[in-house]
């Protein structure tokens, strides 16, 4: 017997005109609704599946797009023989920014959706009929990048009212607009907050803490390749998201370090070590992986640091 599994929640798809990311944002009182409800894939297209079965109807629909049908020839052929398809409510948006969406006539209400330029939004088992009305005001007043307007979305949904039953989860996926050859390359921000009493605020906790560490990837890829300079701005941009984060804050010192700036190294390494020994162990294996070549010479006198005298 098939599982009946309800993902009852409220959600936007959405495509970005300028440089053509797809995205798909939800948020339910569904324990872990990320792996149930959005689905999308660099090049292809963004699905929201919800209220009945969507981890079966996200995969299929985004097999259906990845053959060329637009959203629309995609949603009606899916639905045209559906038993389910009273119970389901489905939106998508294709790599071209076409939108379809389907709202069955058994969605728990307040049910219902509403469609702009490149973006749907569609909520059921809600306060009332002005919670899409709200996403859709929030993703068309928002500005930046997509994976911020789609949680200004959800965020216009719950200052309406949202969900009847309260909150529980949440989930951001932003793929490429461009098909990449391995489908989780073209994966560009994959969040989640299964259980949380206030999942939009970890989302967007989570949103800033993936902004800081991609800075600090591509840090460690400046380094690597000999380009300090690069690494110590994009490390200086990311403790000002992020300022309490350990490691981000350890590489910065790094790069200070291989600038040959070793006394501001010698600052910041002293508090850093003083947090975790675990730290200044770590130093000296940076040689062999190349993050550090220039301050190798230096490494003994920023490790000595850890006895108890160096670090107060």
């Amino acid at each position: 017997m098939q599982p009946w599994r309800e993902t009852q929640t409220y959600s936007i798809v959405a495509r970005d005109p300028v440089n053509g990311e797809l995205g798909v944002a939800v948020q339910s009182h569904y324990f872990a609704v990320g792996p149930v409800a959005p689905w999308a894939e660099a090049g292809v297209g963004a699905v929201a599946a919800q209220a009945y079965d969507g981890a079966e109807f996200g995969p299929r629909a985004l097999e259906i797009l990845r053959s060329g049908l637009s959203a629309g020839a995609t949603l009606v052929g899916m639905l045209e023989d559906d038993a389910f398809r009273d119970l389901r409510q489905v939106a998508i948006v294709d790599a071209a920014g076409n939108v379809a969406v389907h709202t069955g006539q058994r969605c728990i209400v307040a049910a219902g959706h509403a469609v702009g330029e490149g973006f749907s939004v569609q909520a059921n088992v809600m306060v009332d009929e002005s919670v899409w009305e709200g996403m859709r005001r929030g993703y068309e007043e928002a500005a930046g990048p997509l994976a911020h307007r789609l949680m200004a979305a959800l965020e216009g949904g719950q200052r309406a009212g949202g969900d009847i039953r309260g909150q529980q989860s949440a989930a951001l996926l932003v793929v490429s607009g461009v098909r990449a050859e391995r489908p989780w390359l073209g994966r560009l921000i994959d969040l989640r907050a299964d259980d949380h009493p206030r999942p939009l605020d970890e989302l967007r906790r989570l949103l800033r803490l993936h902004h800081a560490h991609d800075l600090l990837h591509r840090a460690k890829a400046s380094l690597m390749h000999r380009q300090p300079e690069d690494a110590l701005a994009a490390l200086s941009a990311a403790i000002d998201v992020a300022p309490d984060q350990g490691e981000i804050r350890f590489y910065r010192a790094v790069a200070l370090l291989e600038l040959g700036r070793e006394k501001e190294a010698r600052d910041e390494f002293r508090p850093i070590f003083a947090e975790g020994p675990q730290w200044a162990r770590l130093l000296p294996r940076l040689v062999d992986r190349g993050l550090v070549v220039r301050g190798e010479s230096a490494i003994p006198r920023m490790t000595h640091m850890t006895s108890p005298e160096e670090l107060t």
